[in-house]
């Protein structure tokens, strides 16, 4: 008689799939441009919707010699100028049921309560990155040639924003560019003697590729060689380097659309923030009849505004890795 074996198939009620408790969380991306607003208010007046902040205007320069027998004109000093930061209310909710909380095999409230948080960190992060979009200061390239730069709501100089090319790519002719007109716009750096320059991975790809003369690779090689094999981008030419995958990244209209990426260079004060009540996260009070339902959120009143404008040049490359 053949044997008869107890296995999984004739004990299968007592073979049971089971699960890791612990959950871990989606991949995530620090903020980052919050750090650009370094402009707040000093002895703002009274609580209000909206912030005036005021710069004064330097007087004409006076070259002509005086006349020892006659008493100058005095000279009317300018209006200052005005930049007004509108506060608004942001903030997000969900409802966690009871049953949920009960019947769950981890700590759904403590994951929920996780992605909150970073609902608001994600959700300010671009509101803040709106505001830098809007910067009037652009470096842009068209094919492989020496970038140019413009001015204005919509620069003629440099080219269109949809003639950018895929061989558009990032470069440190872009940067050189980029750090000698805040310098000659007499914009303060902001970390330490170097500018900030907020860069998409996929734009320092083509930044640390560059060989040749006057190159990033080149250059480091010889002043910063240990930067190369972790690709750090460190600083170099006049900049500070922070890469950050939510620089924001769009496809134009080109005949053959290029996925332009945007990255920022500041120094101070190129944005301002006023803030009404700091963002944080909330626990709703129980409200229903039988107390089921837990209100979980975050909430926060504040503004942004460019202030400084010429502290923002916006440089605008493709990416050889990332077309599409």
């Amino acid at each position: 008689m053949a044997n008869a074996f107890t296995g999984s198939a004739a004990m299968q009620n007592l073979v049971q799939t089971t699960y890791d408790r612990a959950l871990e969380f989606a991949l995530r991306a620090q903020p980052m441009f919050r750090q650009v607003a370094d402009k707040r208010p000093v002895q703002q007046a009274m609580p209000g919707s909206s912030v005036v902040f005021e710069i004064y205007q330097d007087l004409a320069v006076q070259k002509t010699p005086l006349n020892e027998l006659v008493d100058p004109d005095a000279v009317a000093a300018g209006n200052p100028t005005t930049v007004s930061v509108t506060l608004n209310e942001y903030g997000n909710s969900i409802l966690v049921t009871n049953k949920l909380d009960l019947f769950s095999f981890t700590d759904v409230t403590a994951g929920l309560v996780n992605q909150v948080a970073w609902n608001l960190v994600d959700t300010v992060d671009e509101i803040v990155q709106d505001v830098l979009a809007t910067g009037t200061q652009t470096v842009r390239r068209v094919g492989a040639t020496t970038p140019t730069y413009g001015f204005g709501s919509s620069p003629t100089n440099p080219t269109t924003f949809d003639a950018i090319t895929n061989a558009s790519t990032f470069s440190s002719s872009m940067v050189r560019l980029a750090v000698a007109k805040l310098r000659t716009n007499k914009v303060h750096p902001n970390a330490g003697s170097y500018y900030t320059c907020y860069i998409h991975p996929e734009q320092s790809h083509d930044l640390r590729a560059e060989v040749g003369n006057a190159s990033f690779r080149e250059s480091h090689i010889y002043a910063a060689p240990g930067n190369i094999w972790p690709a750090e981008i460190g600083s170099y030419e006049g900049a500070v380097f922070i890469e950050t995958p939510r620089a924001r990244n769009v496809l134009n209209a080109n005949g053959t659309p290029a996925r332009v990426f945007n990255s920022y260079f500041t120094g101070q004060q190129a944005l301002a923030e006023a803030v009404a009540e700091e963002f944080h996260t909330v626990r709703g009070p129980v409200v229903d009849k039988l107390t089921r339902f837990q209100p979980l959120g975050w909430y926060g009143v504040a503004g942004w505004s460019l202030y400084r404008p010429e502290a923002l040049i916006i440089g605008q490359a493709s990416s050889s890795i990332n077309n599409a």
